[in-house]
């Protein structure tokens, strides 16, 4: 089993909704009324994201080496 921990990042919206993306994911984006919200809609987006990209053969985008402590990550395992 391999785990991937991608960096998310956050923005909160005009009406208070928060949008939350992983940039390393290309299109991997979710919304919610709260951060933990968008967040764990994040992490169910982010894991079909990665499931489907490994069933197609493709190879996911990697940034080895780099990791930032102070940001949530979503971690994925396949």
């Amino acid at each position: 089993m391999t785990s991937y921990v991608f960096t998310a990042e956050f923005a909160e919206e005009d009406d208070g909704r928060w949008s939350a993306w992983i940039e390393a994911l290309p299109g991997c984006a979710t919304w919610g009324h709260t951060k933990a919200e968008a967040l764990a809609a994040l992490q169910d987006a982010a894991q079909a994201y990665v499931e489907v990209l490994l069933e197609k053969g493709q190879q996911l985008p990697s940034k080895k080496g780099v990791q930032v402590v102070h940001r949530p990550r979503v971690a994925v395992t396949v």
